[in-house]
């Protein structure tokens, strides 16, 4: 199937950056790339966890924002914008779930059940002991961030707070609370802590 013309529109609005274009990205592929994620982590034999989900396509549309849109700019349009998309989401999905499960497996991410699993419903909320454990790694990485993503980041990590949660603490969206911890997971490797 071909770019319609609706998709190119939808596509240069975006990459010019005019108000309500991304929205309406969202919109109308947003919950293409949430099929994408579930069914990679699926075919991978990885259950996901809402937040771990919600973590996973927002890594996905920071992989699309990215150097100033670089992932759709490369969109040469002899496909249909959703099947690239596809491929996209699918590419970010693997790198993500291959790289949580190597960090669970050499206990990078202790205090937390392993990326993408959850053993039960209470591991939605990590016991405290496992959190406190992290404390001095997230305090630093703490320091080294913007407030607003220093304070997503206290919220999560250690008061253990929803996405929700957060995002009514902090009237801010409840979609960016996914890349806010995203910036500073990256954020976090580049520190190298």
């Amino acid at each position: 199937m071909a770019l319609t013309d609706v998709d190119r529109g939808l596509l240069t609005r975006c990459l010019r950056q005019t108000p309500g274009a991304w929205e309406e990205f969202v919109s109308r592929f947003g919950g293409l790339l949430v099929h994408v994620v579930r069914h990679t982590a699926a075919a991978r034999s990885v259950p996901l966890s809402k937040d771990v989900e919600e973590d996973v396509v927002a890594d996905v549309m920071l992989e699309l924002l990215s150097d100033d849109c670089a992932a759709l700019r490369r969109f040469e349009g002899r496909s249909s914008l959703a099947s690239y998309l596809t491929v996209v989401a699918r590419r970010t999905a693997v790198r993500e779930l291959s790289e949580r499960r190597a960090a669970a497996a050499m206990g990078h991410v202790e205090g937390h059940a392993p990326p993408g699993l959850k053993s039960s419903p209470k591991a939605a909320h990590p016991p405290a002991d496992g959190r406190i454990a992290d404390k001095e790694q997230v305090e630093r990485l703490l320091a080294a961030l913007p407030d607003r993503d220093a304070e997503i980041v206290r919220r999560y990590h250690l008061q253990g707070e929803s996405y929700r949660e957060i995002a009514a603490g902090m009237n801010v969206p409840e979609n960016s609370i996914g890349p806010a911890l995203s910036r500073a997971r990256q954020k976090l490797r580049d520190l190298g802590l």
